[in-house]
């Protein structure tokens, strides 16, 4: 009799086992499709951007691995900016992205610790070119323009 019952048991809890299982492999692939969804849907809208270059978790504020640039951009600390970097290093209204027909200008607007395109800090407003590499405090930025 106790034979048959344990039995019975073993059945039932090696089915519970591979249940749990199936249950936890199916939300590992869950979150990976979850992970690539969300990868897709940040992907760039527009066919020029920045790209960031630091990587995200050596920064100790929030930053996105890439800005679209449809329009004029402005880059600060303040909420007014379209471009939103918490960084200490800038400046309320830091830089801004101006773009004049296909062509894009870097200026610093009077921003305390300065806006550098490739490695060389700018006083005038600057045309972007593709594959500048653009720092304001901390953050390194990539301007790509996809052709």
């Amino acid at each position: 009799m106790f034979d048959i019952i344990w039995s019975g048991l073993s059945s039932i809890f090696r089915y519970i086992f591979i249940l749990l299982i199936y249950l936890f492999m199916f939300g590992i692939i869950r979150l990976i499709f979850l992970d690539i969804k969300g990868i897709k849907n940040k992907e760039v809208r527009g066919d020029t951007y920045l790209k960031l270059i630091n990587r995200k978790d050596s920064l100790p504020f929030k930053v996105d691995e890439f800005y679209s640039l449809v329009s004029d951009v402005s880059i600060g600390r303040s909420r007014n900016n379209k471009i939103i970097i918490k960084d200490p290093y800038i400046s309320k209204q830091h830089a801004q992205i101006i773009k004049n027909r296909d062509e894009y200008y870097l200026e610093d607007l009077s921003s305390a610790n300065g806006t550098y395109v490739n490695g060389e800090q700018i006083t005038n407003a600057v045309k972007l070119m593709n594959g500048d590499t653009i720092q304001v405090g901390r953050v390194n930025f990539l301007f790509v323009i996809e052709q």
